[in-house]
C-alpha cells in the first residue's frame, strides 16, 4: 500500500515544506559526494553519544547531530520515500499551523524522534540519519486533524495493481500498525543497524500530542 496524494486543497503555498525538501535533496548530494567513508559517524545522530557517552568520530557535538542527521539518507529509496510522506501530508500541517510554526513543530518532533530511539537502544553506536522521526510527527498530527482526508494509494493484489482512495485514518493507521508492531518484535534493540522504529513511534506520538494539547477542540469535532 503505497500513497502518492491526499485530496485535501490547501490555502497557502507549503513553502516551508518545500524548503525542508530541498535541503533534505541537498544533504543526500552532500553526502553522496563526500570523500569520508564515515560520513554517517560524523553527522548521524549516535544513540550513546546522544546520551552522554564519547563519540569521537564525530565531526561536531552530539547535540548538533540531531539536526544534521534528519537531513541524511541511507540511500535514494530511503529519501524518495520520506520525502513522497512529506509532500502529501506536510502541506496541510503547514497550512493549519502557519509556516514557522510548522517549521519548528517538525524540527522538534525529529529531536523528540531521536532521543527515542536512543532511549530504546542507548548503548547503540551505529548511527541514525533520516527524517522519518519528524514525518512520522507530521503524520501523527494529520492523522487527528484529517482524518477522513482521502487519500489515493496505490494497493497490490498479487499480480493486480490498482488505485483507490482511502481516509487517511486507514493509511495512517496502517503505517502505524506496522511500526508498532515491528518495534516491539525488534526489542527496542538496533545495535547492528536496520529500521529505527522507535524513533518513529516517538516521533508519531509527539505529534499526536502536541496536536491534540493545542487543537483539541477541532480535533474532537473532527473525531465525533
Amino acid at each position: 500500500m503505497i500513497p502518492y496524494k491526499d485530496d485535501n486543497p490547501t490555502a497557502s503555498a507549503p513553502f516551508v515544506t518545500i524548503l525542508i525538501i530541498a535541503v533534505n535533496i541537498a544533504g543526500f548530494l552532500l553526502q553522496s559526494f563526500s570523500q569520508r567513508a564515515d560520513v554517517f559517524y560524523q553527522y548521524g545522530a549516535i544513540p550513546s553519544a546522544l546520551l552522554g557517552h564519547a563519540a569521537p568520530m564525530q565531526a561536531v557535538p552530539a547535540g548538533l547531530t540531531l539536526l544534521t542527521s534528519m537531513f541524511m539518507h541511507g540511500g535514494l529509496l530511503h529519501l524518495g520515500g520520506n520525502m513522497l510522506y512529506l509532500w502529501i501530508f506536510g502541506d496541510n500541517i503547514e497550512d493549519r499551523l502557519g509556516h514557522w510554526r510548522f517549521a519548528a513543530f517538525y524540527l522538534l518532533g525529529g529531536v523528540v524522534a531521536a532521543y527515542s530511539h536512543a532511549m530504546a537502544s542507548g548503548a547503540s553506536n551505529v548511527p541514525m540519519v533520516g527524517a522519518s522521526g519528524a514525518i512520522s510527527a507530521v503524520l501523527g498530527s494529520y492523522l487527528l486533524l484529517f482524518p477522513r482526508a482521502r487519500v489515493r494509494t496505490v494497493i497490490f493484489l498479487g499480480f493486480f495493481v490498482d488505485v483507490v482512495r482511502l481516509p487517511a485514518l486507514i493509511v495512517i493507521g496502517f503505517w502505524a500498525i506496522i511500526q508498532m508492531v515491528n518495534g516491539l518484535a525488534s526489542g527496542g534493540s538496533s545495535a547492528m543497524g536496520g529500521v529505527a522504529w522507535f524513533a518513529h513511534l516517538g516521533g508519531f506520538t509527539y505529534g499526536l500530542a502536541v496536536t491534540y494539547i493545542f487543537m483539541g477542540k477541532k480535533v474532537h469535532r473532527r473525531l465525533i
